[in-house]
């Protein structure tokens, strides 16, 4: 099992960035390895919405079915899988202690392969070390724009 975790601050409210981050089709904007992801039902995103998700992660491409497990007014959590391997991806939105009108943000994601893809773990880790922090990067640059 691989654990990734960044903590980081942005302009907008935590509402604005709960209810933005919910909506896993904008992981388009802010996830340096999605290069799709479409809604698999439609309304307003609950727990139990789906999305498909198409990842190009070091040169290989995967596809995941993500179900939102988890929302609340400060925590979304997310769970991706497919054959080879789940992810489950927690975001967690407080007030930013320094700045009342801005968010405070943790971003976890926790990789567990499976079958033969266990193999591959301590790969894993070091590939997703270098993508925690370009998500990081992006995700803040796409709240940020939230705000302005």
């Amino acid at each position: 099992m691989t654990t990734v975790s960044r903590t980081f601050t942005v302009t907008p409210s935590p509402a604005v960035v709960i209810d933005y981050l919910k909506d896993f089709t904008n992981a388009e904007e802010w996830d340096p390895g999605t290069e799709k992801c479409s809604r698999n039902d439609s309304g307003p995103v609950v727990v139990g919405s789906s999305f498909h998700n198409v990842s190009k992660i070091a040169g290989v491409s995967t596809e995941l079915t993500y179900t939102l497990e988890k929302l609340t007014h400060d925590t979304i959590v997310l769970v991706g899988k497919n054959e080879t391997a789940t992810s489950t991806d927690t975001m967690t939105v407080v007030p930013d202690p320094d700045n009342a009108s801005g968010s405070q943000v943790t971003y976890e994601a926790v990789i567990e392969m499976s079958g033969a893809a266990k193999l591959a773990a301590p790969l894993v880790k070091l590939v997703f070390e270098k993508i925690g922090s370009d998500t990081e990067d992006e995700m803040t640059q796409a709240l940020n724009r939230l705000h302005g």
